[in-house]
């Protein structure tokens, strides 16, 4: 009797599926494309010809993150075109805060079993966070996993690398006593604080996933899965005509624990929690959990996507630019010098 034969298709694994998925998401990829890129899709490496010329001693920047599990909600909404522009938002906004220019961005997705439709529209999200922020998708890896990811599943992880003038990298040792703070708005949640939020909205509030948020014309949904905003091209426009002495991206740790990263020592950065206007859902998150004011500022942006530290006599007119390239914008805090009796190095008032 002969043996019936294997097939890796048998095993879990569609390699006619990969292909066809690889020829769907073709024109998204080439629609982020710069001058710079040399290769096509489907390449062992993607090529990247770095203009020298433009640059006198450039320095090389590069930044990975994911998306956590606010994948959670693409998958019970089961929408999958805005996490990756999350993806995209959670790197390139970790590079831009150190002034440079975001040029390549690669990305991996991993899943049990490959469904080529929903697979491009997570990439449709990449190729639409790479435009907003300027750089190019040159490379990424699709892994079909069968056993590994539960039914309908997958993770996403993005890598970028970008550039900046040796003398132009920002790294706050500029910042000085007397400097402002402002903050540039976010778009909610971004992409941190998930597993909380979710414990809160689906366990304590017992919502669904396509409920009514309390008072807001919002779903669950659409709520959770706004994107990350993309800072790039406004601090990119900033850097053109102004001195940025530190800049912070707010992410996971919130404005207590990413603010001192930026920070020389012997300072302190004190906010002042009335002067922006505060998204809805955190106050709402806030109360119906019954969060502490300090686990709620260490674990969500609570409304600002960035902090930048600037000079007191240009506070106008960065607000007065920002608000021009449609971000929102505050003046938020000042830094002063540590007190003796001074333990903290963000202090919230």
């Amino acid at each position: 009797m002969t043996k019936a034969s294997a097939t890796y298709r048998e095993a879990g694994v569609d390699i006619e599926a990969g292909n066809s998925f690889v020829q769907m998401i073709k024109p998204l990829v080439s629609s982020t494309f710069r001058p710079e890129v040399m290769t096509e899709i489907g390449g062992f490496g993607g090529l990247f010809s770095l203009n020298t010329s433009r640059y006198k001693n450039p320095v090389l920047v590069s930044g990975t993150d994911g998306v956590g599990t606010k994948l959670k909600l693409a998958f019970m909404a089961d929408r999958h075109d805005t996490v990756g522009i999350d993806l995209v938002a959670m790197c390139v906004n970790d590079i831009i805060v150190q002034g440079a220019e975001p040029l390549f961005f690669l990305d991996y997705l991993a899943t049990g079993k490959l469904d080529p439709s929903k697979a491009a529209e997570v990439v449709s999200g990449i190729a639409e966070g790479c435009r907003q922020a300027g750089c190019a998708l040159i490379g990424g890896e699709t892994a079909e996993m069968p056993g590994f990811y539960g039914s309908g599943e997958y993770d996403i992880a993005g890598f970028t690398v970008g550039v900046v003038e040796r003398e132009q990298i920002i790294d706050g040792s500029s910042i000085t006593v007397g400097n402002k703070l402002i903050g540039i708005g976010s778009s909610g949640l971004h992409s941190n604080g998930y597993s909380l939020a979710r414990k809160i909205i689906f366990d304590i509030m017992k919502l669904g996933i396509n409920d009514k948020l309390p008072d807001s014309n919002k779903t669950v949904a659409e709520e959770l899965l706004t994107p990350t905003r993309i800072y790039v091209r406004s601090i990119m426009n900033l850097l053109k005509d102004f001195r940025i002495n530190g800049i912070a991206h707010i992410t996971g740790g919130g404005l207590l624990e990413n603010v001192p990263r930026v920070l020389p020592k012997g300072s302190v950065a004190i906010f002042k929690l009335d002067s922006w206007t505060m998204p809805s859902i955190f106050e709402l998150m806030q109360e119906a959990g019954n969060v502490e004011q300090s686990e709620m500022y260490r674990t969500f942006n609570m409304g600002i996507g960035m902090v930048l530290a600037v000079a007191k006599t240009d506070v106008d007119d960065i607000l007065s630019r920002l608000n021009g390239l449609g971000e929102k914008a505050w003046l938020i805090g000042e830094i002063k010098g540590m007190t003796r009796n001074q333990t903290e190095p963000v202090v919230l008032s």
